[in-house]
């Protein structure tokens, strides 16, 4: 895959506990002008030799944040504080919905909540999309257990911080 469409230099940042990097609106309409939901795109770091799909998410001023997952950041040799080298593409061969499929153990924590259960079905697609994926990396038990509370509570309405994210909080915070 080639990523050609912007290539930037930035610090890796962190929100929450999730490393990122922001990307300008400047930056942002280079890749495609006037998009302002997930986008999806082609990422490498570092020149590395690996190409990754994931989604910059919007952050209302028509920039996004580019969240750098743990693969990501080991294959680019980078750390949070970090001066890097993003290059990014559009992901013309982007196909919506999830790419993972939903894990039993999250399945049956939502079966048992309906709130919940209508919190997933409220969500947008590239939402639901990160949420399983992951889920799917997800190895011990405790983790799943841990993470399928959190994720019902916050589905049915309930406040906290899940996946470097605030939902439902009182103060204005956005739900996602």
């Amino acid at each position: 895959m080639t990523v050609a469409d912007i290539r930037f230099h930035t610090r890796i940042a962190i929100i929450g506990v999730n490393p990122c990097a922001p990307v300008s609106p400047a930056q942002a309409s280079r890749i495609k002008p006037g998009w302002r939901k997930p986008m999806p795109v082609l990422v490498r770091i570092n020149d590395c030799a690996e190409t990754w799909r994931t989604n910059l998410m919007p952050v209302g001023d028509g920039g996004f944040t580019l969240y750098l997952h743990g693969a990501m950041r080991r294959a680019s040799a980078s750390q949070v504080g970090d001066s890097v080298t993003v290059a990014l593409a559009f992901d013309c061969d982007y196909k919506g919905g999830p790419a993972d499929p939903m894990q039993a153990w999250f399945a049956t924590a939502l079966a048992k909540n309906p709130a919940a259960q209508r919190g997933w079905e409220a969500l947008i697609p590239s939402l639901q999309k990160e949420l399983l994926r992951y889920f799917a990396r997800l190895q011990s038990d405790s983790a799943q257990r841990r993470n399928a509370e959190l994720a019902v509570r916050v589905l049915a309405g309930g406040e906290g911080r899940f996946m470097g994210r605030s939902w439902n909080m009182k103060n204005g915070a956005s739900r996602g």
